[in-house]
């Protein structure tokens, strides 16, 4: 059954809820800001995309439950720390004060630690599913979380800070910093329907393309959005000397790059038939949405 992405929003926010730590048990306030960071909102983009590739390929609902928490768990502790002081030092996160402003730096870190763990023991833990299963889930999870995927991308971020590059130099760090998490989301869904590598093969190119249409719409956002919209401090790039998708291409020329990104991810989809509907529609989204 086809699914939307505010039904897999819905459903992501049970299964993350039902997986952190209650705050009636911590005399700490490290189980608050845990909760703080995953439930503040957010568009769960990751969730969907193991849940729509997951249920395109027949898996269960139910059996993508724990694989959408824990990217999204991945993704929540890197907001936390990718806001801290010694990083973006932002103050804004979906509209609400961040992480380390609402608590303090230490838990910050703490929170953003514990979330990371806690993804990886949702798929550990993942009885629905084969052991074997699981095995690759956290293998593919960690590859793109880590200094190949995302952290390696984030910290060629921060090398590049008021540096000049090339389309293929930003590309290769998008890839990482927000592609790779995306890719292992559409993964994560093959992996729980038993998908053959050809067809996880499909879902990686399509979330690839995806991936850098996400990001190239927020480089763009970043310059045309206001800041109560996007829920974020818009601007933020161009202050810090960021290299950016419109610096490099114009605003024109970073739309028309977004769009043949879009087009990538639907020529990917070809062979999936109608059941991949849902991931069309977000290709779709990603480049048309306004925050």
């Amino acid at each position: 059954m086809a699914i939307t992405l505010a039904e897999a929003a819905e459903r992501a926010e049970g299964a993350l809820s039902a997986r952190l730590p209650p705050e009636a048990d911590d005399p700490t306030p490290l189980a608050a800001a845990m909760r703080y960071a995953v439930t503040g909102g957010g568009k769960r983009v990751r969730p969907f995309l193991v849940y729509a590739a997951g249920s395109a390929l027949g898996a269960p609902l139910e059996h993508l439950d724990a694989p959408a928490a824990a990217v999204e768990f991945i993704h929540a502790y890197s907001l936390v720390h990718d806001d801290l002081p010694a990083m973006d030092d932002d103050d804004l996160r979906r509209g609400r004060p961040t992480c380390h402003r609402a608590f303090d730096e230490a838990t910050a870190i703490l929170a953003g630690d514990a979330l990371q763990g806690l993804a990886f023991s949702a798929l550990a833990e993942a009885g629905a599913l084969p052991e074997v299963t699981r095995l690759r889930m956290v293998a593919s999870l960690s590859r793109a979380a880590g200094a190949e995927g995302m952290v390696g991308g984030q910290a060629r971020d921060i090398n590049a800070v008021g540096r000049e590059t090339d389309l293929a130099g930003l590309e290769a760090m998008h890839r990482r910093k927000t592609g790779a998490l995306i890719e292992a989301s559409a993964r994560l869904g093959g992996l729980a329907a038993g998908a053959d590598d050809a067809t996880l093969g499909t879902l990686e190119r399509y979330a690839a393309a995806v991936g850098l249409a996400f990001q190239i719409q927020d480089d763009i956002l970043d310059v045309v959005g206001d800041t109560a919209t996007l829920g974020k401090t818009g601007g933020a790039d161009a202050a810090r000397e960021k290299p950016t998708y419109p610096a490099l291409l114009g605003l024109e020329g970073a739309r028309e790059r977004a769009r043949a990104m879009v087009d990538d991810a639907l020529e990917a989809l070809a062979e999936l038939g109608d059941g991949a509907e849902p991931l069309r529609d977000l290709a779709r989204y990603v480049i048309e949405r306004d925050h």
